[in-house]
């Protein structure tokens, strides 16, 4: 019987992951939403973000979780981003730590603001469990559209993204 439910769970693991692994969320084109959001971490990110405020894809860009020493000055310079569009149409979050502080800080900027809709960029082995922490914080009804900026993981990334995304699943069933 013990050996059996184990087996059972063995086969349900093995299929989540390659859910998960082989259908990774994609890059969406063409959907205008109130905001978009980009959460920092790898390469492309904000790259994404910032071509898409450009093409006027929504009117305010929020970038969660820059690092207390980035200058604003610094961060326009670096990705080429006109200082009249930084001053009316870029907000810097630098509250942010991990995933779960983005979701937290995003909703409370989406709130003060009152948006309906947003573009949530990430990448796409972190849009699922991103998705799901910024859904679990925001009040009220929020359209979040995933953007997912392609990427290559490895397969240890993957691993390790798959069991937070599981576990953070299931302490969400389990209320906490």
């Amino acid at each position: 019987m013990i050996s059996r439910l184990i087996g059972w769970l063995l086969i349900l693991w093995v299929a989540g992951f390659a859910w998960f692994a082989i259908l990774l969320p994609r890059p969406v084109d063409d959907e205008k939403t109130d905001a978009i959001v980009v959460l920092t971490g790898s390469a492309g990110r904000i790259d994404r973000g910032v071509a898409l405020l450009r093409r006027g894809e929504a009117k305010q860009l929020f970038i969660s979780g820059v690092d207390r020493d980035v200058k604003r000055r610094e961060l326009a310079k670096l990705y080429a981003i006109p200082q009249t569009l930084m001053d009316c149409c870029v907000t810097l979050g630098r509250e942010a730590v991990d995933t779960r502080s983005n979701a937290i800080e995003t909703s409370a900027w989406i709130a003060k603001r009152g948006y309906t809709s947003i573009r949530l960029i990430t990448a796409d082995w972190h849009m699922r469990r991103a998705h799901y922490e910024l859904a679990q914080q925001i009040k009220g009804s929020v359209r979040i559209v995933p953007d997912a900026v392609r990427s290559q993981p490895s397969l240890r990334v993957l691993l390790r993204e798959y069991h937070k995304y599981v576990l953070r699943r299931a302490v969400g069933l389990a209320g906490l």
